[in-house]
C-alpha cells in the first residue's frame, strides 16, 4: 500500500464516499495503485505522499487548472485579495468588476449572477430560468451536477441519466414530487429530442452542454432554437466544462446558439472556487423575484481569481493553444494506435480531448492497464486530457514517446485477451457506487 491508498481507506471510513467528488475516487483510476493525494501541484507537475511526481495528462483539477497548477498572475492576485480581507461587512468592489468583464465578453447578456461551484450554479440558473418562463418543466441533455433539479431525472426510470455521462446516480432523498420535472433527451439526436417536446408541451426551459466529448450539430441547435422562441422557452447553456477552452467565454459564441443564461465556473477562476450565471437582463431580472443567497458567493478570493484568470485566458488567447495542443494529442493517440493496430476512437472537442477504446466489456480491464503502465513511466493519465496552457509541446513530446511504449502493451493485450492478467489493481469504474 502506498500512503495514499492508506489515508483513503481512514477517509472512507469517515467521509462517506471517500471525499467530495467522485471524479477524484481511485475506484475511476486504478483503484489499488493510484496515488490519490498530493502534497504540491505546480505546471503539470503532481507530487504525491510518498514524494514521488508525475506529469498530469488526465484531469488537471478536473478542468480547473486551465492555465496550470499555481499559476504565477492568479496566484498572486490571490494573495493580495487575502491579505486585504477576504470577507467584510461591506461587499468587495471585484464582484462589481467580474460582473463588468463577463458582460463585455457577452455583449447580448445584461445581468450576472455569482456563485462558487458549477452545482450551485446551475441550480441558480435553473431556479432563474423556471421564474423567468413561469413554467417549471425542464428539458436537458448532458451532465448538470448534482442538484435535486437534476437528479429528479431518475425518479421515473432510475437509469434515465445513464446516458448523460455518469450512470448509477441514484435520486435517493429526491422529492418524489419532483418526479417528471426534468426530462432528458439525447445529445444530438433530433428523434428524441422532437419527442419529448412532443410529450412535454409544457416545458419552459431547455438546457443543454456547450460541448463535452463532441460538438453539438447546427441541425440539433436549429431545432431547439426554433421550438424555444415558438414557446417561450428560456435556454440555457452550461459551460461549465466547455466555456473558455475553444473561445473567450463559451461554446456558445462559435455556434450562435441563442442562449439566454451562460453558466461558468471551473476553468474561470484557474483553480479557486468562482462561478457566474450570466444571462439577457430580462431573464436575469427574475433573479430578484426567487431567494437565493449565500454568504460565500460575497468572499474576494474568488472574483480576484477570475478577474486574474480572464485576464491571461484573453491577453494569450490560451484557447488556441489548448485546441492545437489537443489536436496534437488525439493525433498522436490515433497514429499509435495504427502503428500497434489499437483500435479507438478520438473525440472532437480538442481542449478535452477524449481516447475511447473498442474493446466493448473488455474496455475498463485496457483502460486500467493504460493508467498502471503509465503510472510507472510517470504519468497520471485518464481517458481524457483536460489540456492547459502548462502542457507545452516538449511535454507532450515526452507524453506520446511514453504512451507508444504503453499502446505496444496495450495492443498485444487486446490481441491475446491477457489484461486482466497484467494487471496489479482491481479494473477501473466509472459508476457512481457504495465504497463500504
Amino acid at each position: 500500500m502506498n500512503r495514499g491508498k492508506m489515508l483513503w481507506e481512514r477517509a472512507i471510513n469517515i467521509i462517506p464516499g471517500g471525499n467530495g467528488l467522485l471524479s477524484k475516487r481511485p475506484d475511476r483510476y486504478a483503484p489499488d495503485i493510484w496515488p490519490i493525494y498530493y502534497t504540491k501541484a505546480d505546471g503539470v507537475r503532481v507530487t504525491d505522499l510518498d514524494g514521488r511526481t508525475y506529469i498530469d495528462m488526465a484531469q488537471m483539477g478536473i478542468g480547473a487548472a486551465v492555465l496550470g497548477y499555481a499559476h504565477p498572475e492568479v496566484t498572486e492576485a490571490v494573495i493580495r485579495a487575502a491579505q486585504d480581507g477576504v470577507c467584510s461587512t461591506l461587499n468587495c468592489p471585484e464582484e462589481v468588476y467580474l460582473a463588468d468583464r463577463l458582460l463585455e465578453l457577452n455583449p447580448r447578456m445584461g445581468g450576472v449572477r455569482f456563485a462558487r461551484t458549477g452545482g450551485e450554479a446551475m441550480a441558480l440558473a435553473i431556479r432563474i430560468a423556471r421564474v423567468a418562463a413561469g413554467r417549471t418543466k425542464v428539458a436537458f441533455s448532458g451532465y448538470h451536477g448534482w442538484s435535486d433539479w437534476y437528479l429528479a431525472a431518475n425518479l421515473g426510470a432510475s437509469d434515465a441519466l445513464d446516458n448523460h455521462l455518469l450512470s448509477g446516480l441514484s435520486a435517493h432523498g429526491v422529492p418524489v414530487g419532483l418526479a417528471n420535472t426534468a426530462i432528458p433527451f439525447l445529445y444530438n439526436d433530433m428523434a428524441d429530442f422532437e419527442r419529448v417536446m412532443a410529450q412535454h408541451p409544457d416545458v419552459g426551459v431547455i438546457c443543454i452542454e456547450g460541448a463535452r466529448y463532441d460538438f453539438p450539430t447546427q441541425e440539433f441547435l436549429d431545432a431547439i432554437t426554433k421550438i424555444a422562441r415558438q414557446r417561450d422557452i428560456i435556454l440555457v447553456s452550461d459551460e461549465i466544462t466547455s466555456g473558455w477552452r475553444m473561445t473567450d467565454g463559451g461554446v456558445y459564441k462559435i455556434n450562435g446558439f441563442a442562449s439566454d443564461i451562460v453558466v461558468y465556473a471551473k476553468a474561470m477562476g484557474g483553480g479557486f472556487a468562482i462561478a457566474a450565471v450570466v444571462g439577457r437582463a430580462e431573464v436575469m431580472d427574475a433573479a430578484q423575484k426567487t431567494f437565493a443567497s449565500s454568504t460565500m458567493w460575497t468572499e474576494r478570493v474568488g472574483f480576484a481569481a477570475g478577474l486574474a484568470t480572464i485576464g491571461v485566458l484573453t491577453r494569450e488567447r490560451v484557447w488556441e493553444h489548448l485546441v492545437r495542443i489537443g489536436d496534437r494529442i488525439g493525433k498522436g493517440w490515433m497514429n499509435l494506435a495504427a502503428r500497434h493496430n489499437l483500435a479507438i476512437k478520438v473525440t472532437a472537442f480538442k481542449p478535452l480531448i477524449t481516447m475511447k477504446l473498442a474493446y466493448g466489456e473488455r474496455n475498463d480491464a485496457l483502460l486500467t492497464l493504460y493508467i498502471q503502465e503509465m503510472l510507472e513511466r510517470g504519468y497520471l493519465t485518464a481517458t481524457s486530457v483536460y489540456v492547459s496552457l502548462a502542457h507545452t509541446d516538449a511535454v507532450i513530446d515526452e507524453y506520446l514517446s511514453a504512451a507508444d511504449e504503453v499502446f505496444e502493451i496495450l495492443a498485444e493485450a487486446a490481441e491475446v485477451g491477457d489484461e486482466a492478467r497484467r494487471l496489479r489493481t482491481r479494473p477501473r469504474s466509472d459508476a457512481f457506487t457504495r465504497l463500504n
